[in-house]
Protein backbone atom coordinates (compact mmCIF):
# COMPACT_ATOMS: atom_id res chain seq x y z
CA UNK A 1 0.00 0.00 0.00
CA UNK A 2 2.78 2.27 0.63
CA UNK A 3 4.52 1.66 -2.75
CA UNK A 4 1.29 2.37 -4.07
CA UNK A 5 0.83 5.59 -2.70
CA UNK A 6 4.42 6.85 -3.59
CA UNK A 7 3.50 5.68 -7.35
CA UNK A 8 0.96 7.58 -7.31
CA UNK A 9 2.22 10.58 -6.04
CA UNK A 10 5.11 10.70 -8.27
CA UNK A 11 2.28 9.90 -11.53
CA UNK A 12 0.23 12.70 -9.92
CA UNK A 13 3.18 15.01 -9.74
CA UNK A 14 4.09 14.36 -13.83
CA UNK A 15 0.59 15.13 -14.08
CA UNK A 16 0.73 18.31 -12.21
CA UNK A 17 3.73 19.43 -14.46
CA UNK A 18 1.64 18.17 -17.45
CA UNK A 19 -1.29 20.68 -16.46
CA UNK A 20 1.50 23.45 -15.97
CA UNK A 21 2.53 23.00 -19.43
CA UNK A 22 -0.71 22.91 -20.78
CA UNK A 23 -1.40 26.33 -19.08
CA UNK A 24 1.97 27.50 -20.78
CA UNK A 25 1.03 26.04 -23.89
CA UNK A 26 -2.56 28.01 -23.99
CA UNK A 27 -0.24 31.31 -23.92
CA UNK A 28 2.16 30.01 -26.38
CA UNK A 29 -0.70 28.72 -29.05
CA UNK A 30 -2.02 32.43 -28.32
CA UNK A 31 1.16 33.94 -29.01
CA UNK A 32 1.85 31.82 -32.15
CA UNK A 33 -1.14 33.04 -33.46
CA UNK A 34 -1.20 36.21 -32.67
CA UNK A 35 2.37 36.56 -34.41
CA UNK A 36 1.31 34.42 -37.48
CA UNK A 37 -1.40 36.90 -37.72
CA UNK A 38 0.90 39.95 -37.82
CA UNK A 39 3.50 38.37 -39.50
CA UNK A 40 1.24 38.30 -42.46
CA UNK A 41 1.18 42.14 -42.20
CA UNK A 42 5.07 42.14 -42.19
CA UNK A 43 4.93 43.71 -38.49
CA UNK A 44 5.21 41.17 -36.60
CA UNK A 45 7.74 39.11 -38.39
CA UNK A 46 10.81 40.13 -36.32
CA UNK A 47 8.82 38.12 -33.33
CA UNK A 48 8.01 34.80 -35.02
CA UNK A 49 11.11 33.42 -34.61
CA UNK A 50 11.36 34.07 -31.31
CA UNK A 51 7.79 32.71 -30.65
CA UNK A 52 8.74 29.10 -32.29
CA UNK A 53 11.98 29.37 -30.01
CA UNK A 54 9.58 29.36 -26.83
CA UNK A 55 7.68 26.73 -28.72
CA UNK A 56 10.47 24.84 -29.52
CA UNK A 57 11.90 25.63 -25.31
CA UNK A 58 7.79 23.74 -23.99
CA UNK A 59 8.84 20.87 -26.28
CA UNK A 60 11.94 20.66 -24.90
CA UNK A 61 10.77 20.67 -21.31
CA UNK A 62 7.86 18.14 -21.85
CA UNK A 63 10.59 15.83 -23.62
CA UNK A 64 12.88 15.64 -21.02
CA UNK A 65 9.63 15.59 -18.41
CA UNK A 66 8.78 12.10 -20.84
CA UNK A 67 11.95 10.50 -20.66
CA UNK A 68 12.44 10.85 -16.85
CA UNK A 69 9.24 8.90 -16.26
CA UNK A 70 9.69 6.37 -19.33
CA UNK A 71 13.10 6.01 -19.44
CA UNK A 72 13.52 6.58 -23.20
CA UNK A 73 15.05 9.85 -24.92
CA UNK A 74 12.26 11.47 -26.79
CA UNK A 75 14.00 12.36 -29.75
CA UNK A 76 14.02 15.93 -31.51
CA UNK A 77 14.97 17.48 -35.14
CA UNK A 78 14.68 21.03 -35.75
CA UNK A 79 16.16 23.46 -38.56
CA UNK A 80 18.47 26.14 -36.47
CA UNK A 81 17.39 29.61 -36.45
CA UNK A 82 20.30 31.02 -38.12
CA UNK A 83 21.29 33.95 -40.09
CA UNK A 84 19.10 37.07 -41.71
CA UNK A 85 15.49 38.09 -39.87
CA UNK A 86 14.07 36.91 -43.58
CA UNK A 87 15.91 33.33 -43.80
CA UNK A 88 14.59 32.91 -40.12
CA UNK A 89 11.45 33.50 -40.25
CA UNK A 90 10.92 31.22 -43.88
CA UNK A 91 12.67 28.68 -41.13
CA UNK A 92 10.35 29.39 -38.48
CA UNK A 93 7.45 28.68 -40.74
CA UNK A 94 8.63 25.80 -43.22
CA UNK A 95 10.14 23.69 -40.35
CA UNK A 96 7.94 20.70 -40.11
CA UNK A 97 9.53 20.83 -36.52
CA UNK A 98 7.05 23.88 -35.85
CA UNK A 99 3.75 22.30 -37.20
CA UNK A 100 4.24 19.51 -34.78
CA UNK A 101 5.32 21.53 -31.95
CA UNK A 102 2.01 23.35 -32.48
CA UNK A 103 -0.11 19.90 -32.90
CA UNK A 104 1.22 19.33 -29.62
CA UNK A 105 0.73 22.16 -28.06
CA UNK A 106 -3.29 22.08 -28.52
CA UNK A 107 -3.07 18.59 -27.90
CA UNK A 108 -1.24 19.05 -24.16
CA UNK A 109 -3.62 21.76 -23.74
CA UNK A 110 -6.52 19.00 -23.69
CA UNK A 111 -5.24 15.98 -22.19
CA UNK A 112 -2.61 17.67 -19.89
CA UNK A 113 -6.01 19.42 -18.02
CA UNK A 114 -8.33 16.30 -18.51
CA UNK A 115 -6.10 13.66 -16.88
CA UNK A 116 -4.81 15.84 -13.97
CA UNK A 117 -8.35 16.64 -13.05
CA UNK A 118 -9.07 12.65 -13.55
CA UNK A 119 -6.15 11.72 -11.31
CA UNK A 120 -7.65 14.30 -8.55
CA UNK A 121 -11.24 12.59 -9.11
CA UNK A 122 -9.36 8.96 -8.64
CA UNK A 123 -7.50 10.03 -5.26
CA UNK A 124 -10.25 9.84 -2.94
CA UNK A 125 -12.19 6.66 -4.23
CA UNK A 126 -8.96 5.07 -4.53
CA UNK A 127 -7.74 5.70 -0.93
CA UNK A 128 -11.34 4.06 0.25
CA UNK A 129 -11.09 0.92 -1.92
CA UNK A 130 -7.11 0.19 -1.08
CA UNK A 131 -7.10 1.04 1.76
CA UNK A 132 -10.02 -1.98 2.24
CA UNK A 133 -8.27 -4.15 -0.41
CA UNK A 134 -4.69 -3.63 0.28
CA UNK A 135 -5.32 -2.94 3.93
CA UNK A 136 -8.18 -5.59 5.22
CA UNK A 137 -8.32 -7.85 2.81
CA UNK A 138 -4.24 -7.83 2.21
CA UNK A 139 -4.67 -7.93 -1.28
CA UNK A 140 -2.46 -5.72 -4.06
CA UNK A 141 -3.86 -2.03 -4.40
CA UNK A 142 -6.27 -1.99 -7.58
CA UNK A 143 -7.36 1.89 -7.70
CA UNK A 144 -4.24 3.51 -7.41
CA UNK A 145 -2.25 2.38 -9.94
CA UNK A 146 -4.57 3.71 -12.06
CA UNK A 147 -2.89 7.10 -11.40
CA UNK A 148 0.22 5.88 -12.92
CA UNK A 149 -1.30 4.62 -15.65
CA UNK A 150 -2.88 8.34 -16.58
CA UNK A 151 0.66 9.64 -16.27
CA UNK A 152 1.63 6.83 -18.61
CA UNK A 153 -0.80 7.73 -21.15
CA UNK A 154 0.45 11.13 -20.76
CA UNK A 155 3.57 10.11 -21.57
CA UNK A 156 2.63 8.36 -24.39
CA UNK A 157 0.86 10.73 -26.09
CA UNK A 158 3.02 13.35 -25.74
CA UNK A 159 5.92 11.04 -27.57
CA UNK A 160 3.50 10.43 -30.35
CA UNK A 161 2.63 14.21 -31.09
CA UNK A 162 7.09 14.92 -30.92
CA UNK A 163 8.50 11.80 -32.14
CA UNK A 164 10.08 13.87 -35.41
CA UNK A 165 9.19 12.25 -38.67
CA UNK A 166 11.81 10.36 -40.49
CA UNK A 167 12.04 12.81 -43.33
CA UNK A 168 12.49 15.97 -40.93
CA UNK A 169 15.22 13.56 -38.38
CA UNK A 170 16.90 13.35 -41.99
CA UNK A 171 16.78 16.97 -43.06
CA UNK A 172 17.46 18.18 -39.27
CA UNK A 173 20.49 15.40 -39.33
CA UNK A 174 21.48 17.26 -42.34
CA UNK A 175 21.37 20.86 -41.65
CA UNK A 176 23.54 19.84 -38.18
CA UNK A 177 26.03 17.82 -40.17
CA UNK A 178 25.98 20.85 -42.53
CA UNK A 179 26.68 23.91 -40.05
CA UNK A 180 29.48 21.50 -38.11
CA UNK A 181 31.14 21.00 -41.88
CA UNK A 182 31.14 24.50 -41.77
CA UNK A 183 32.23 25.18 -38.45
CA UNK A 184 35.01 22.71 -39.14
CA UNK A 185 36.05 24.14 -42.47
CA UNK A 186 36.48 27.96 -40.85
CA UNK A 187 38.95 26.44 -37.98
CA UNK A 188 40.58 24.59 -41.17
CA UNK A 189 40.84 28.01 -42.99
CA UNK A 190 42.00 29.44 -39.71
CA UNK A 191 44.82 27.05 -38.94
CA UNK A 192 45.98 26.63 -42.55
CA UNK A 193 46.28 30.76 -42.08
CA UNK A 194 48.38 30.23 -38.94
CA UNK A 195 50.59 27.64 -40.57
CA UNK A 196 51.59 29.82 -43.32
CA UNK A 197 51.95 32.68 -41.33
CA UNK A 198 54.32 30.45 -39.17
CA UNK A 199 55.95 29.28 -41.92
CA UNK A 200 56.85 32.87 -43.35
CA UNK A 201 57.98 34.10 -40.26
CA UNK A 202 60.21 30.40 -40.10
CA UNK A 203 61.51 31.58 -43.27
CA UNK A 204 61.57 35.39 -42.91
CA UNK A 205 63.50 35.48 -39.34
CA UNK A 206 65.47 32.29 -39.71
CA UNK A 207 66.69 30.83 -43.66
CA UNK A 208 66.11 33.82 -44.97
CA UNK A 209 68.56 35.99 -43.09
CA UNK A 210 71.05 33.10 -43.11
CA UNK A 211 71.33 33.50 -46.99
CA UNK A 212 71.52 37.23 -46.93
CA UNK A 213 74.46 37.18 -44.81
CA UNK A 214 76.20 34.28 -46.77
CA UNK A 215 75.75 36.30 -50.00
CA UNK A 216 77.21 39.00 -48.34
CA UNK A 217 80.34 36.87 -47.13
CA UNK A 218 80.73 35.77 -50.46
CA UNK A 219 80.66 38.73 -51.91
CA UNK A 220 83.57 40.23 -49.94
CA UNK A 221 85.16 36.96 -50.23
CA UNK A 222 85.07 37.51 -53.89
CA UNK A 223 86.56 41.01 -53.60
CA UNK A 224 89.79 40.56 -50.94
CA UNK A 225 90.41 37.29 -52.92
CA UNK A 226 93.04 38.38 -55.21
CA UNK A 227 94.70 40.88 -52.58
CA UNK A 228 94.04 38.76 -48.91
CA UNK A 229 93.99 35.26 -49.61
CA UNK A 230 93.45 33.87 -46.02
CA UNK A 231 91.02 37.12 -45.37
CA UNK A 232 88.95 35.80 -48.04
CA UNK A 233 89.50 31.89 -46.83
CA UNK A 234 88.11 32.40 -43.61
CA UNK A 235 85.23 34.57 -45.28
CA UNK A 236 84.37 31.26 -47.01
CA UNK A 237 84.46 29.22 -44.21
CA UNK A 238 81.96 31.72 -42.57
CA UNK A 239 80.43 31.53 -45.43
CA UNK A 240 80.19 27.18 -45.65
CA UNK A 241 79.00 28.19 -41.77
CA UNK A 242 76.16 30.41 -42.38
CA UNK A 243 75.23 27.51 -45.31
CA UNK A 244 74.96 24.67 -43.12
CA UNK A 245 73.01 26.89 -40.49
CA UNK A 246 70.58 27.75 -43.30
CA UNK A 247 70.03 24.13 -44.16
CA UNK A 248 69.00 23.10 -40.59
CA UNK A 249 66.47 26.16 -40.69
CA UNK A 250 65.01 25.18 -43.68
CA UNK A 251 64.67 21.17 -42.33
CA UNK A 252 63.24 22.43 -38.83
CA UNK A 253 60.67 24.54 -41.36
CA UNK A 254 59.80 21.44 -43.36
CA UNK A 255 59.39 19.09 -40.72
CA UNK A 256 56.90 21.49 -38.85
CA UNK A 257 55.09 21.03 -42.79
CA UNK A 258 55.28 16.97 -42.96
CA UNK A 259 57.86 15.45 -40.87
CA UNK A 260 59.73 13.73 -43.10
CA UNK A 261 60.77 10.66 -40.15
CA UNK A 262 56.82 9.82 -41.38
CA UNK A 263 57.54 8.96 -44.63
CA UNK A 264 60.87 7.40 -43.67
CA UNK A 265 60.03 5.34 -40.51
CA UNK A 266 56.19 5.42 -40.58
CA UNK A 267 53.86 6.29 -37.74
CA UNK A 268 54.89 3.72 -34.99
CA UNK A 269 58.41 4.97 -35.21
CA UNK A 270 57.74 8.36 -35.53
CA UNK A 271 55.59 8.19 -31.91
CA UNK A 272 58.76 5.85 -30.33
CA UNK A 273 61.09 8.92 -31.46
CA UNK A 274 58.87 11.72 -30.24
CA UNK A 275 58.87 9.52 -27.14
CA UNK A 276 62.63 8.86 -26.55
CA UNK A 277 62.83 12.73 -27.05
CA UNK A 278 60.06 13.78 -24.81
CA UNK A 279 62.15 14.13 -21.95
CA UNK A 280 59.39 12.27 -20.04
CA UNK A 281 59.40 8.00 -19.16
CA UNK A 282 56.45 7.48 -22.04
CA UNK A 283 55.28 3.88 -22.67
CA UNK A 284 54.37 3.29 -26.43
CA UNK A 285 51.81 0.79 -27.46
CA UNK A 286 50.86 -0.21 -31.09
CA UNK A 287 48.02 -2.65 -32.02
CA UNK A 288 47.29 -3.00 -35.58
CA UNK A 289 49.60 -1.21 -37.38
CA UNK A 290 52.38 -1.24 -39.76
CA UNK A 291 55.70 -1.69 -37.46
CA UNK A 292 58.29 0.85 -38.55
CA UNK A 293 59.75 0.45 -41.97
CA UNK A 294 63.67 0.35 -42.43
CA UNK A 295 65.09 3.50 -41.37
CA UNK A 296 66.68 6.11 -43.93
CA UNK A 297 70.35 5.49 -44.44
CA UNK A 298 71.50 9.32 -43.95
CA UNK A 299 69.32 9.10 -40.75
CA UNK A 300 70.52 7.56 -37.80
CA UNK A 301 68.58 4.87 -36.02
CA UNK A 302 67.03 6.60 -32.22
CA UNK A 303 67.20 5.14 -29.27
CA UNK A 304 63.52 3.38 -28.38
CA UNK A 305 62.07 2.59 -25.64
CA UNK A 306 59.72 -0.80 -24.52
CA UNK A 307 56.46 -0.83 -25.16
CA UNK A 308 54.21 -1.04 -22.66
CA UNK A 309 49.97 -1.64 -22.51
CA UNK A 310 48.47 1.93 -21.77
CA UNK A 311 46.05 2.39 -18.60
CA UNK A 312 42.59 1.59 -19.10
CA UNK A 313 39.80 4.09 -20.22
CA UNK A 314 39.16 6.72 -16.92
CA UNK A 315 41.87 4.87 -14.75
CA UNK A 316 45.10 6.37 -13.69
CA UNK A 317 47.73 5.14 -15.50
CA UNK A 318 49.91 1.98 -14.56
CA UNK A 319 52.38 3.09 -11.69
CA UNK A 320 55.20 0.91 -13.35
CA UNK A 321 55.45 2.85 -16.41
CA UNK A 322 59.32 2.87 -16.36
CA UNK A 323 61.01 1.55 -19.60
CA UNK A 324 62.82 -2.13 -18.38
CA UNK A 325 66.48 -2.47 -19.80
CA UNK A 326 66.21 -6.51 -20.41
CA UNK A 327 64.01 -8.58 -22.97
CA UNK A 328 60.28 -8.83 -22.38
CA UNK A 329 58.76 -11.76 -22.52
CA UNK A 330 56.36 -12.45 -25.27
CA UNK A 331 52.91 -12.74 -23.80
CA UNK A 332 49.20 -13.92 -25.22
CA UNK A 333 46.77 -11.77 -23.59
CA UNK A 334 48.46 -7.92 -25.00
CA UNK A 335 47.98 -6.46 -27.97
CA UNK A 336 48.99 -8.05 -31.39
CA UNK A 337 52.32 -6.61 -31.81
CA UNK A 338 52.59 -4.56 -35.32
CA UNK A 339 53.59 -6.19 -38.49
CA UNK A 340 55.77 -4.82 -41.39
CA UNK A 341 53.25 -5.55 -43.96
CA UNK A 342 49.99 -4.08 -41.93
CA UNK A 343 48.07 -1.39 -43.74
CA UNK A 344 49.31 2.58 -43.05
CA UNK A 345 47.17 5.25 -42.39
CA UNK A 346 46.53 7.94 -45.40
CA UNK A 347 49.51 10.68 -44.86
CA UNK A 348 47.06 13.31 -44.02
CA UNK A 349 46.11 10.64 -40.78
CA UNK A 350 49.39 10.06 -39.93
CA UNK A 351 50.35 13.61 -39.77
CA UNK A 352 47.29 14.35 -37.66
CA UNK A 353 48.08 11.73 -35.20
CA UNK A 354 51.89 12.75 -35.29
CA UNK A 355 51.07 16.45 -34.41
CA UNK A 356 48.53 15.29 -31.84
CA UNK A 357 51.09 12.91 -29.73
CA UNK A 358 53.79 16.20 -30.15
CA UNK A 359 51.47 18.69 -28.97
CA UNK A 360 50.45 16.58 -26.13
CA UNK A 361 53.23 14.89 -24.64
CA UNK A 362 55.27 18.66 -24.97
CA UNK A 363 52.35 19.91 -22.97
CA UNK A 364 52.60 17.28 -20.72
CA UNK A 365 56.44 18.14 -20.53
CA UNK A 366 55.97 21.71 -19.88
CA UNK A 367 52.54 21.93 -17.82
CA UNK A 368 51.29 18.78 -15.96
CA UNK A 369 54.83 17.98 -13.92
CA UNK A 370 54.47 14.32 -14.85
CA UNK A 371 57.19 11.94 -15.34
CA UNK A 372 55.65 9.58 -16.99
CA UNK A 373 53.33 8.74 -20.06
CA UNK A 374 51.46 7.05 -22.21
CA UNK A 375 50.32 6.78 -26.07
CA UNK A 376 48.62 3.94 -26.78
CA UNK A 377 47.96 3.99 -31.26
CA UNK A 378 44.96 1.51 -32.21
CA UNK A 379 44.00 0.70 -35.55
CA UNK A 380 39.82 0.49 -35.81
CA UNK A 381 38.01 -0.75 -38.36
CA UNK A 382 37.39 2.92 -39.67
CA UNK A 383 39.79 5.06 -37.91
CA UNK A 384 42.89 5.65 -36.13
CA UNK A 385 42.43 6.20 -32.19
CA UNK A 386 45.38 8.03 -30.21
CA UNK A 387 45.02 8.17 -26.54
CA UNK A 388 47.83 10.07 -24.64
CA UNK A 389 47.86 9.95 -21.22
CA UNK A 390 49.73 11.84 -18.32
CA UNK A 391 50.03 11.51 -14.52
CA UNK A 392 50.29 15.35 -13.98
CA UNK A 393 48.35 17.80 -11.99
CA UNK A 394 45.62 17.69 -14.90
CA UNK A 395 43.54 21.17 -15.14
CA UNK A 396 44.30 21.72 -19.01
CA UNK A 397 41.21 23.69 -20.59
CA UNK A 398 38.99 22.05 -23.28
CA UNK A 399 37.51 24.04 -25.78
CA UNK A 400 38.14 27.33 -27.39
CA UNK A 401 39.64 28.04 -23.52
CA UNK A 402 42.43 26.24 -24.14
CA UNK A 403 45.95 26.92 -24.83
CA UNK A 404 47.05 27.87 -28.57
CA UNK A 405 48.52 24.23 -28.90
CA UNK A 406 45.48 22.51 -27.58
CA UNK A 407 43.06 24.64 -30.03
CA UNK A 408 45.57 23.86 -32.80
CA UNK A 409 45.06 20.04 -31.98
CA UNK A 410 41.27 20.80 -31.92
CA UNK A 411 40.94 22.42 -35.48
CA UNK A 412 43.49 19.87 -37.04
CA UNK A 413 41.86 16.75 -36.20
CA UNK A 414 38.50 18.35 -37.11
CA UNK A 415 39.71 19.20 -40.10
CA UNK A 416 39.92 15.59 -41.16
CA UNK A 417 36.54 15.03 -39.17
CA UNK A 418 37.74 13.68 -36.25
CA UNK A 419 36.84 13.98 -32.71
CA UNK A 420 38.84 14.69 -29.52
CA UNK A 421 37.79 14.34 -25.83
CA UNK A 422 39.79 15.67 -23.04
CA UNK A 423 40.10 14.64 -19.32
CA UNK A 424 41.88 16.57 -17.06
CA UNK A 425 40.42 16.66 -13.57
CA UNK A 426 42.51 18.85 -11.14
CA UNK A 427 45.45 16.58 -9.45
CA UNK A 428 45.38 14.71 -12.52
CA UNK A 429 45.29 12.45 -14.48
CA UNK A 430 45.34 14.40 -18.10
CA UNK A 431 43.92 11.90 -20.53
CA UNK A 432 43.89 12.93 -24.77
CA UNK A 433 41.57 10.83 -26.82
CA UNK A 434 41.57 11.20 -30.21
CA UNK A 435 39.88 9.21 -33.19
CA UNK A 436 40.36 9.87 -37.01
CA UNK A 437 38.49 8.47 -39.55
CA UNK A 438 40.59 6.27 -42.29
CA UNK A 439 40.03 3.83 -44.80
CA UNK A 440 42.49 1.57 -44.69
Amino acid sequence: MRDAIKGAGRASFHLLGGAAIALLCCLGVGLALFTAVLAVTVIGAGVLPETVLLLRRLAGWERRRTAALTGTPVPEAYLPLEGPLPARVRTAVTDPGTARDLIWAAGQLLYGLVLWWVSLLLWVPALLVDGVVAGLAGRRPVALPLIGALAGLEAEWSRALLTPTPAAARDAALAARVEQLTATRAGAIAAHGAELRRIERDLHDGAQARLVALSMRIGLARRVYDSDPATARKLLDDAQTQAEEALAELRHVVRGIHPPILTDRGLTGAVRALAASSGLEVAVSVTGLADSPAVHPEQPEEPERPEQPPAGDGERPSADLRPTTGPVAPTTTGPPAPTADAPRAPAAVEAAAYFVVAEALTNAAKHSGATRASVALTRAPAALRVRVADEGRGGAEAGERGGSGLVGMRRRVAALDGTVRLTSPEGGPTVIEVELPCVW
